[in-house]
């Protein structure tokens, strides 16, 4: 999320407060709005793009991540502007949108790692399109793509998959609960009345089988591939390496709705509509309401309690080590709004350098490091991650238990929502 980090480096500058902090994300969140009005509109017709409009503001799962300080929604924005380019591209290959299409996609990819599935299927998309609806210098535009997010794979490479280990292989309850999410957390009935309006609008052109197609039947295949192609692709590749997690594929809700919007707008009496759309709105809705009663998808840590906690309790000389790496931003970020004091614990892992890097959040725990330096801290405060739902520690878990219980009388431990703070106190020998 390398592209959303840095513009929220700058965004701080003008306030940091929490409510401040998700507000960068509700601007792309209402930017992605009139955005895919404009992609319906181009695909379809204003009708459509407005239903899609609609639709995806009352979206439970878009209200969700417009509140969430990440880059999911500035993927969103990015991905709908992609899609929309690539046709334009298709119907005027102007040098214009040919580099506005190519500086799209190759800031989506720096936003998420995940928007370059979206790259790849807009690319097999064309194997289904007429050839003469193809430009002869699309090929060139990939090319210049490619270039652009080298940097991205060099980083991969060198980084691993080390951050995404936590990850597990999904089944068929993790489908489940990403198309419950994508529909808009309205339970098995919203669900079906996506369907509906999906098959309502693939139905009559079902029969044409063809390869390669007209724009008019391509649409359909093009949103079909945005919609299931990148889950499945996944899916297949998470049997060897995990990578499947839903939230990873919000990018796709702009495909969903378009093409229930799409069924919805065959609907050409106003008596039809109208009731359907509030029926579908009422649904939406009522899925919005029960977010804000109970989160779903990516159950949020308490760290501001956590961290609040910590800091206040601790005492000049303590040590700190966290679980997970990551554990340590939302830390320094509460850490800042309080102010630094003599209390303050040293972190002791994740610790790479006087100065926060990026290393420190990817890096793995050097325990024979922290055997050296455990011995000079009389207290050791210990922070367990992504606890909520869990089946016991993971093996990092065990191991810096099993460390730092090893010199001291046991650990006193208060939970917080997804996290456990420990607070180990050396044996007096």
């Amino acid at each position: 999320m390398s592209l959303y980090y840095l513009l929220l480096h700058f965004w701080l500058h003008l306030g940091n407060s929490e409510f401040f902090v998700r507000t960068l994300s509700i601007v792309f969140a209402l930017a992605t709005i009139p955005a895919l009005y404009l992609l319906g509109r181009r695909l379809f017709d204003s009708r459509v793009g407005l239903i899609a409009a609609a639709l995806l503001t009352t979206n439970a799962y878009f209200v969700r991540y417009s509140q969430e300080a990440r880059s999911y929604t500035l993927m969103l924005f990015l991905c709908v502007l992609s899609g929309l380019y690539f046709l334009k591209c298709l119907e005027d290959p102007s040098r214009r949108n040919r580099i506005v299409y190519i500086l799209i996609n190759a800031l989506a990819v720096y936003a998420h790692f995940f928007a370059g599935l979206l790259v790849l299927t807009l690319l097999l998309s064309l194997h289904f399109l007429d050839r003469q609806h193809i430009p002869e210098v699309t090929r060139k535009d990939w090319r210049w793509i490619t270039l652009a997010v080298s940097p991205i794979a060099v980083f991969v490479v060198i980084t691993g998959a080390g951050p995404l280990r936590w990850i597990k292989r999904p089944g068929a309850k993790e489908l489940w609960d990403l198309a419950l999410h994508l529909t808009g957390n309205g339970g098995r009935l919203l669900l079906t009345a996506y369907t509906a309006a999906c098959l309502a609008a693939l139905i009559p052109v079902a029969c044409l089988a063809a390869k390669r197609v007209s724009g008019d039947v391509w649409r359909y295949r093009f949103l079909l591939l945005w919609l299931f192609f990148l889950v499945l692709l996944t899916v297949a590749v998470s049997f060897a390496r995990p990578l499947f997690l839903p939230r990873y594929f919000f990018f796709c809700l702009p495909a969903l709705v378009l093409l229930a919007a799409s069924g919805l707008a065959r609907l050409r009496s106003a008596w039809l509509l109208a009731p359907t759309l509030l029926f579908f709105f009422a649904l939406s809705l009522r899925g919005t309401a029960s977010y804000y009663q109970q989160d779903f998808d990516l159950q949020r840590d308490d760290w501001r309690a956590a961290s609040h906690y910590l800091l206040t309790n601790a005492r000049p000389g303590d040590a700190l080590v966290f679980h997970i790496a990551m554990g340590r931003m939302p830390y320094e970020y509460y850490h800042s709004l309080l102010g630094t004091a003599p209390s303050d614990p040293v972190v002791l892992y994740p610790h790479h350098a006087d100065r926060i890097t990026f290393l420190d959040f990817v890096e793995k725990p050097d325990y024979s490091q922290l055997e050296r330096s455990l011995p000079q801290y009389q207290r050791v405060w210990l922070v367990l991650s992504q606890v909520e739902g869990s089946s016991g520690p993971d093996a990092v878990a065990s191991s810096l238990e099993s460390l730092l219980g090893s010199d001291s009388a046991g650990a006193e431990q208060r939970n917080f929502p997804g996290l456990h703070v420990l607070l180990y106190s050396k044996l007096n020998k």
